[in-house]
């Protein structure tokens, strides 16, 4: 009788855990693996014509040299880093003095700020990329008929302001989100901490920048990981403002060359060898990402 609870308490974690196990297989590992498989392969015509269909063949490696020495592949990871050194800073500190102005002693209405901060981030992305296109444009936009009468001219779309364009609209999107979290981990700090401080004769400025911030690190490193995976993934943006800048080419962000290649050229092969080199520049950056911030904690 006791082996059999014994069996039946062992094998009671196993029925919560495995629908998410089958559900990480079956959405994660087989694709991985499909696109692993579609990489080494390549369609080819059996005439010259192309009208005796198609043949598989496999070429091993040679999908993955394609894309490494394509210049345009290159070309859109240079503009994403540019993004992300706009981007991300922007982001992160706009999220983080947002969080730390709501959580401070002086803040009123505190749920009111968080709902209308939070709000940009219900809009859908590709939903707030149409609507960004349309404020950037000129004759339609008033942001840009605003700045002409006070005497500024700047063209939101040419090729110094589209990166600052696409930064901007994601970074409005996103600024509420990250502040909600900032600001739950805001909530966990010690009040005998901060009543420690203020004993001390620190002001709030001091005890934000001193206290508050060294103390949710964690969760400034966690999301600055999300932010950096998600912005090589950069695709809504520059595929809106594609149509209304000459600026913004097919294969401008390293998916939107994945995307031209398996939907455009229907070159399967190479739009899964540069899936997975993206994938591995993501897991690259999290382990880097990760690492600094464990030596920033221990600092």
């Amino acid at each position: 009788m006791t082996s059999r609870l014994g069996r039946g308490q062992r094998s009671t974690p196993a029925l919560f855990v495995a629908p998410f196990f089958v559900l990480f297989v079956a959405t994660l590992i087989v694709p991985i693996g499909y696109s692993l498989w579609m990489s080494l392969f390549r369609e080819q015509a059996t005439s010259g014509l192309g009208f005796g269909g198609t043949e598989t063949l496999f070429v091993g490696a040679h999908n993955y040299l394609r894309a490494l020495g394509d210049p345009s592949f290159h070309r859109g990871f240079l503009h994403i880093a540019l993004y992300c050194l706009i981007y991300i800073p922007v982001m992160v500190g706009g999220a983080l003095a947002l969080a730390l102005l709501v959580d401070s002693a002086m803040a009123r209405a505190k749920r009111f700020f968080q709902l209308a901060y939070f709000l940009p981030h219900a809009v859908p992305g590709l939903i707030a990329a149409i609507i960004w296109g349309f404020l950037y444009t000129p004759g339609l936009s008033p942001v840009i008929d605003l700045l002409r009468a006070l005497g500024v001219e700047w063209d939101f779309l040419g090729p110094d302001g589209v990166v600052f364009s696409m930064a901007n609209a994601a970074a409005w999107q996103w600024i509420g989100y990250n502040m909600v979290i900032f600001y739950a981990a805001l909530q966990a700090v010690p009040k005998e901490t901060l009543e420690a401080a203020t004993v001390d004769g620190a002001g709030q400025l001091r005890t934000a920048l001193s206290v508050k911030l060294p103390m949710i690190r964690s969760s400034v490193v966690l999301t600055m990981l999300f932010t950096a995976v998600g912005a090589i993934q950069l695709f809504n943006e520059p595929e809106v403002l594609r149509s209304r800048s000459s600026a913004v080419s097919q294969d401008w962000s390293p998916v939107m060359y994945i995307y031209q290649a398996a939907f455009t050229e229907h070159d399967y092969g190479l739009a899964a060898a540069a899936s997975l080199l993206l994938a591995l520049l993501g897991a690259g950056l999290s382990f880097v990402i990760t690492k600094l911030g464990n030596r920033w904690k221990e600092a």
